[in-house]
């Protein structure tokens, strides 16, 4: 994991508890800044500073290698998910792009000249979606949207709740795994996996090809709501999530979209703040 990484990054990040890592980001040449234990700290090549001046920095030139590194030096290979403005890398590290946009005829034709990258560290914790499990799913499976602000441990509840579902109910399970991060880490045994694929062509291609009971998936926008529709009209149970940070912020199409609502604390990672149902009424 995190092999792409310049030297200097690499050395510090070795003295530090990687499972406490959530997130680094590299500036050019401006001080690295990552997520420990879910406060911003510089990083210096002997662990986490105080002090901007020890931090490691980075150029446009280390930050290009870093992309082309977690493209496996074929940047051709990944060049849609770069006109989105991420990458993901081997191990399931997110890698968000910013640089210049060159756009042909109102479309994004390619990004360049990368001048920071915001790199998601994928962990797996066992066991961390099992609250959800028992408050919402314990007597039956429910479609259920987990929302929270960014970088708050959706996704690596998805991950877990797969592997759960697998383990207690045998059911087929499909992760739609728009960018790959889902994926990084075990899932269970009777889950199977689309990649890369827009929340649209997942959901048709991964219907009729698979035949899911429960399909998965992350970070929903208003125009994914009509594939998640047309899916639990048609028998499959869906479990997402989606960027709110209040069940209050929660609104059409989303909103009588799913039967339980789960908001996680903004204050703390994985924490469930309230579970509501399909009415907007919080329950138990």
């Amino acid at each position: 994991m995190l092999e792409f990484l310049p030297k200097n990054v690499k050395d510090g990040l070795r003295r530090l508890n990687i499972e406490r890592v959530y997130e680094i980001r590299l500036r050019a040449d401006k001080p690295t800044t990552i997520n420990y234990a879910g406060e911003y700290r510089y990083l210096s090549e002997y662990g986490l500073t105080e002090r901007e001046e020890n931090a490691v920095r980075c150029d446009m030139e280390e930050i290009a290698n870093c992309v082309f590194r977690a493209g496996k030096y074929s940047v051709y290979s990944v060049e849609e998910q770069i006109k989105r403005g991420y990458l993901t890398a081997a191990s399931g590290e997110r890698i968000g792009l910013a640089g210049e946009y060159v756009f042909e005829k109102g479309q994004p034709l390619a990004l360049r000249n990368f001048s920071s990258i915001c790199i998601r560290v994928p962990h797996e914790v066992v066991g961390c979606g099992a609250q959800v499990y028992q408050r919402c799913m314990r007597d039956r499976i429910r479609n259920i949207l987990i929302v929270s602000s960014p970088g708050l441990g959706k996704t690596t509840i998805l991950r877990d709740l797969s592997r759960i579902l697998s383990e207690k109910t045998k059911k087929n399970i499909l992760v739609c795994d728009e960018r790959g991060e889902i994926s990084a880490g075990n899932m269970g045994n009777a889950c199977d996996v689309l990649k890369f694929a827009d929340k649209a062509t997942a959901f048709e291609a991964g219907i009729r090809a698979m035949r899911p009971d429960i399909m998965i998936t992350d970070e929903l926008s208003a125009g994914d709501c009509n594939a998640i529709e047309k899916a639990i009209f048609a028998g499959v149970h869906v479990i997402a999530s989606a960027h709110f940070s209040e069940m209050a912020h929660i609104r059409e199409p989303f909103f009588g979209l799913f039967e339980r609502y789960v908001v996680l604390d903004e204050r703390e990672i994985g924490k469930i703040k309230g579970v509501f149902d399909e009415n907007g009424r919080e329950r138990g």
